[in-house]
């Protein structure tokens, strides 16, 4: 049995907790994480859990008791986020955290929800058409696209500031499983968040390290990450919001079209953030580019 290597997850840091991660899902995950630490339960265990959770509430959603159906779906896709708060706790509890976990932890929260859209698309196919199948499936690529952006940027943040490393500082070599995935993921965070090879230098520069982290906690998480319209807890919140409107339609747009008009304007106001940090003739210059 492996003994707890500290009582408390380390991460957790207030500048990048949701109020309701802060209230709710991070204070129940933490109970639960310390419930399972002496337990045979494994973080990759809890993942899965937390994946199997997004796929019922979809199945939890469809059901024709309309109006418990929704809430009964808007409740178990909210335990995801206890299980997915719990499943990096109890990895850091136990010794286990690293990027095995953290690409498992990806895998089955996109696999999951992707499964979730599906689910709700097919469900509704006989009253809209096969057309509602394509909207699905580009909320889904969106999704995708926009929580890679956000998460990236806030974990960047917790490595810069904080020393917190994440999959991007990892190896990602044999002992990684899914590692084709991660790598396509570690791709298009490279697209989407161009300028943070420079920021790495900066902080690792022994000269501008500490002025660098200085001033990337003062312009905090928001600046760099964008709106929380681009995070897990308002999406599912949407879902519900639109699952009792009686229609999964008015989410998928809501994704396809809100969100991705949120994302591009995070991209531009993170960029110009960022290139205001570094020595002044290095912001400049990289302004005037």
């Amino acid at each position: 049995m492996i003994e707890p290597s500290q009582p408390a997850p380390p991460s957790r840091i207030r500048a990048l907790q949701h109020p309701l991660d802060r209230v709710l899902y991070h204070p129940l995950a933490d109970r639960l994480a310390r419930m399972l630490v002496h337990t045979a339960v494994t973080p990759t265990m809890v993942s899965f859990a937390g994946g199997l959770a997004v796929v019922l509430a979809g199945v939890a959603y469809i059901q024709p008791w309309w109006p418990w159906s929704v809430l009964a779906g808007l409740l178990i896709h909210m335990s995801w986020h206890v299980f997915d708060g719990a499943d990096g706790a109890l990895a850091r509890m136990t010794g286990r955290a690293g990027p095995a976990g953290e690409a498992i932890d990806g895998a089955c929260d996109y696999a999951g929800h992707a499964v979730l859209y599906l689910t709700l698309a097919l469900a509704w196919l006989d009253r809209t058409g096969w057309w509602i199948i394509a909207l699905g499936s580009v909320a889904a690529a969106s999704r995708i696209v926009q929580a890679n952006f956000y998460e990236v940027r806030r974990r960047q943040f917790m490595a810069w500031v904080h020393g917190v490393p994440w999959l991007r500082s990892a190896d990602v070599g044999p002992a990684v499983p899914l590692r084709g995935l991660v790598r396509a993921y570690l791709w298009l965070a490279s697209v989407l968040t161009p300028d943070d090879m420079r920021i790495d230098r900066l902080v690792a520069d022994p000269l501008h390290g500490a002025p660098t982290r200085a001033a990337l906690e003062a312009l905090g998480p928001s600046q760099i990450s964008g709106s929380s319209l681009l995070g897990a807890n308002i999406r599912t919140l949407a879902l519900g919001a639109a699952m009792a409107a009686g229609s999964p339609v008015w989410y998928f747009l809501y994704e396809i079209v809100v969100l991705n008009i949120v994302l591009v304007l995070a991209i531009r106001r993170s960029k110009q953030a960022l290139d205001r940090v570094g020595p002044a003739d290095q912001a400049s210059a990289s302004t005037s580019l």
